[in-house]
């Protein structure tokens, strides 16, 4: 059922693929119990779908119980707990918190680096993140000088032709059309 809202999110189904989610979410806590695993990833894509349909309060919540049962089943350097953290920030920021989404991202990307190494794609992804926040918060410098790495990092990792590099460029791009304060 996971595998079809995934499906259903990417078509722009995204009130389908919630319904979805939000049964998987019931019958996995019901069957597993909430701190499970499989039952926080069902957990987390819900909480993505909301944030994605606006519902930022309700997303934040179950993002923060998803990093607080991963947390207390996996640790702090796992990499699914990191990539939960990512996405809390995500929303925090969203909510227009970029000063608590920075302070969360720059932990991860501490982590990330440390446990997986500055080139890994989870690494490049926060890094993006951060500049993004960094640009939100008006550092655009600060912000426009990690982009800058992101790209370089991207197209020494995975190519020019990536469509991570293609989109991290992208967002260069766009930063430069824009004054940096």
């Amino acid at each position: 059922m996971l595998d079809l809202a995934d499906c259903l999110w990417a078509q722009g189904r995204l009130i389908a693929a919630r319904k979805l989610e939000e049964q998987v979410v019931e019958g996995r806590s019901r069957l597993f119990g909430e701190q499970h695993p499989d039952t926080l990833k069902a957990i987390g894509k819900l909480a993505v779908s909301l944030a994605a349909q606006g519902n930022l309060e309700e997303a934040r919540r179950l993002q923060a119980q998803v990093v607080e049962g991963r947390r207390a089943l996996f640790g702090d350097a796992d990499l699914e707990t990191l990539r939960a953290v990512n996405n809390l920030a995500g929303t925090i920021a969203s909510q227009g918190d970029p000063p608590g989404a920075r302070e969360l991202l720059l932990s991860v990307l501490a982590t990330t680096c440390r446990e997986f190494g500055e080139q890994h794609p989870d690494s490049l992804t926060t890094m993006g993140n951060l500049a993004a926040v960094l640009w939100q918060e008006g550092e655009r410098a600060e912000a426009y000088a990690l982009q800058q790495q992101v790209v370089e990092l991207q197209r020494r990792a995975l190519g020019e032709d990536n469509p991570a590099t293609r989109g991290a460029s992208a967002v260069l791009e766009m930063m430069e059309r824009e004054p940096t304060y």
